[in-house]
C-alpha cells in the first residue's frame, strides 16, 4: 500500500459543504469542512480499492473569466 496526495474542492450548499476530488471524481459531504473531507477521503479510498488509479500525472488547475449578469 501507498500513500497520494490528492485534491478537494469545497463548496457549501445550504447547509451541507460538498467536497469533491477531481483526480477521481469522488463527492461526498458534511456538516462541516472537516468532516466533508474525512467522508471524501473514506470515499475515495473505497472507490480506488475497487478501480485503480493509472500512472497518469495530476490534472492541471486553472482559472477563468466569465461574464455575469446580475
Amino acid at each position: 500500500m501507498t500513500t497520494r496526495i490528492f485534491s478537494a474542492i469545497i463548496h457549501k450548499e445550504e447547509d451541507l459543504y460538498v467536497a469533491e476530488c477531481p483526480e477521481v471524481g469522488t463527492v461526498s459531504q458534511g456538516y462541516s469542512i472537516e468532516e466533508a473531507v474525512f467522508n471524501l477521503k473514506e470515499a475515495t479510498e473505497l472507490y480506488l480499492e475497487e478501480f485503480p488509479l493509472s500512472q497518469s500525472g495530476r490534472p492541471l488547475l486553472t482559472t477563468f473569466e466569465a461574464a455575469v449578469y446580475a
